[in-house]
């Protein structure tokens, strides 16, 4: 036994360094000042129990352990005499004893353990100064795989001194503990802004899943730096089980990341793989939460459940260098940005699994390779910068770059199609006749309603130099620009045939010849129809819906939609409109509009509604709750009485800029 003396104690503090008394196991008496340790065990106060070679070795070992030091103070006059202790990190839950008396603890001790993740320095008040005997009771929790079997204990010597020096000493500390991770700090700030950027642009567009993962990747180190690494209220069982599963997540991001960056999400099969894996570590990791927060209650059975998760576990994370193996050996053209992403993906995760394996081994290896690769091999005003900082940092913005790249691709690429669309719409204008010409005899109305900004239907009237009209109603595949193209097409060259042509049956097969093989592998369905001033007409289609007259469909010969073949003979129909009859032609969206119930509108409700409305826009609106899921246009010609004024009418929707 010795005893250290601490002379003068004025306005500075001092370290109880030097040897101390230790034994392991528990007994309260151990707090009496007048116990006679001189049999205990010698150990330093520099290092934990477990990690000294120079006394008896406890490497490894868990459980109760008591510190004691006989420590002689010397009166000095004029000196403040209240003292306070000072104690650096304690592993893990302590109890702080002066001559006796409980001055002050940390944590719970058993039956009901209660300790937390990197325990800061604490201090306590010693009362009046006087001599005596310090003894600190510790306990140490079970090992986890992490563990290296060298922690236990005090970390450092405690200092003793005036309240005030030890306040001082406290307010350094921290003051060096913020100062040395303003870069964790900032690092982890702008994760949390990244993550919010991403989460706030995905809810706008969820089709974007490359910024739903973004954001998972960047608030997966912020969630963990509060529950282990921000001095966090929570105890280490919750704070290290709640962790578990945030240290699965940033793999699975990173997988769908590369999956999504690197445009991989169509390999059905590397899909389903990273799915598998993805469900795998997410289930084991939340099974490790629960693990570990019943560590306490269930030591043996719970290091056993840890082997086994942490044999599953460990592995995992290489799978992202499969799929980075993977997009090498495709040697795509693609940009720096996404590059970058997977040299720093390969590079942390080989470096990150290196050192995680050598860490869960070091216990049983005694190897310190882990330690020296974690090494800070610099200091930016006092911020410790290692090779794993490095490769995150890198690997974080990286992805960020890439994200924010691939994101105004996407941003390009709808522009482009939005401009599409406004130069379909303009062109749309132009052909749609929204002044449809008049027809002696006849009362003649049109209502188109598109799905889309720019639909395939289409309709003109076209007047005959005789007196007679053609009419046109039809329907191109596709949408867009495309189909809009398609339309010009069909009606300018329909009424350049016209000038020659005017059988319905002769036009249709004239402007079949000049679509096939112009159409890409689409086509187009087409109802002809020649009005005579007499009520006489004649019609042929190319495979497009009968029209309704008077409420009753009127068949047509089968035949082969525009642009399929390229001889194609179409029969023509002849019928006669007299006084108070009406025709009906139409388009398939009235045909398919469905209710909310997903029931069509249907062939029976179409004919139905065209015996009872002889206006488009009544047929339509007939529709009601039915909404189209294509291009819904109808036509009307209605045979008017003799000396009754000729109409024609057209209805639309207002077009709007995109």
């Amino acid at each position: 036994m010795t005893t250290i003396t601490l002379p003068g104690l004025g306005a500075a503090d001092a370290a109880v360094g030097g040897t101390w008394q230790f034994h392991t196991g528990d007994d309260i008496a151990w707090a009496s000042p007048t116990l006679d340790d001189s049999g205990w065990q010698p150990i330093s106060a520099t290092e934990s129990w477990g990690a000294q070679t120079k006394f008896p070795n406890h490497f490894r070992y868990v459980g109760f352990g008591w510190y004691r030091r006989h420590i002689k103070i010397p009166p000095v006059a004029g000196v403040p005499s209240d003292l306070a202790i000072y104690l650096p990190r304690v592993d893990d839950a302590y109890e702080v004893y002066w001559n006796g008396a409980l001055v002050g603890s940390f944590g719970a001790l058993p039956p009901h353990p209660v300790y937390y993740f990197g325990p800061p320095p604490h201090t306590f008040g010693l009362g009046a100064a006087r001599s005596g005997v310090l003894a600190i009771r510790v306990w140490k929790g079970p090992l986890n795989s992490f563990d290296t079997g060298e922690d236990g204990g005090l970390s450092a010597p405690p200092r003793i001194g005036p309240a005030a020096a030890i306040a001082a000493t406290k307010a350094a500390y921290d003051y060096t503990w913020i100062r040395n991770r303003q870069f964790f700090f900032g690092l982890h700030l702008l994760y949390f802004l990244v993550a919010a950027l991403a989460f706030m642009a995905w809810t706008n567009d969820r089709s974007q899943k490359v910024l739903f993962w973004m954001a998972l990747f960047a608030i997966s180190p912020v969630c963990r730096m509060f529950l282990t690494g921000f001095r966090t209220p929570l105890p280490y069982v919750w704070g290290l089980g709640l962790e578990q599963p945030f240290f699965a997540l940033p793999d699975v991001s990173l997988w769908f990341l590369l999956l999504y960056l690197f445009k991989l999400e169509s390999n059905r099969r590397l899909f389903q793989w990273t799915r598998i894996l993805a469900w795998i570590a997410l289930v084991a990791s939340t099974l490790d939460c629960i693990d570990c927060i019943l560590a306490v209650t269930f030591v043996r059975p719970s290091q056993i459940v840890d082997a086994i998760l942490t044999t599953i576990v460990t592995p995992l994370p290489l799978y992202a260098l499969v799929l980075v193996g993977y997009i090498f050996t495709r040697r795509r053209r693609l940009d720096l940005s996404r590059w970058l992403v997977a040299a720093f993906a390969l590079s942390f995760d080989l470096f990150n699994a290196l050192t995680i394996a050598l860490a869960q081994g070091r216990r049983y290896t005694h190897w310190t390779i882990d330690a020296t690769l974690t090494q800070p091999f610099w200091r930016f005003r006092g911020n410790p910068l290692n090779v794993n900082t490095v490769l995150v940092t890198g690997l974080f913005l990286s992805i960020v770059y890439a994200v924010y790249r691939f994101v105004a691709e996407h941003m390009e690429r709808q522009n482009a199609v939005e401009r599409e669309f406004l130069s379909a719409q303009e062109l749309q204008r132009v052909l749609i006749p929204e002044d449809l010409p008049t027809l002696p005899g006849y009362a003649i109305t049109s209502s188109y309603i598109p799905a889309q900004q720019v639909g395939g239907d289409f309709f003109q009237l076209i007047p005959l130099a005789d007196g007679a009209a053609l009419v046109m109603i039809g329907d191109v595949s596709g949408k867009g620009l495309k189909a809009a193209m398609t339309v010009s097409l069909i009606i300018g060259t329909t009424r350049t045939l016209a000038e020659f042509l005017t059988e319905p049956a002769e036009l249709l097969a004239g402007l079949n010849r000049r679509l096939h093989g112009r159409l890409s592998g689409g086509f187009v369905t087409c109802l002809m129809l020649r009005v005579e001033a007499d009520g006489a007409c004649q019609m042929a289609s190319a495979g497009h819906l009968p029209p309704v007259m008077n409420g009753r469909e009127i068949p047509l010969p089968p035949a082969l939609p525009l642009g399929i073949a390229p001889s194609v003979e179409f029969e023509p129909v002849d019928l006669k409109l007299d006084a108070g009859d009406w025709l009906t032609l139409y388009t398939d969206g009235l045909l398919e509009a469905r209710d909310a119930h997903g029931e069509l509108f249907g062939f029976d409700r179409v004919v139905a509604a065209a015996a009872v409305h002889a206006t488009a826009s009544a047929t339509v609106e007939a529709s009601g709750e039915f909404q189209p899921d294509d291009d819904i246009t109808v036509m009307t010609i209605a045979r008017i009485a003799a000396g009754a004024e000729a109409s024609s009418s057209y209805h639309a929707p207002t077009l709007v800029e995109a």
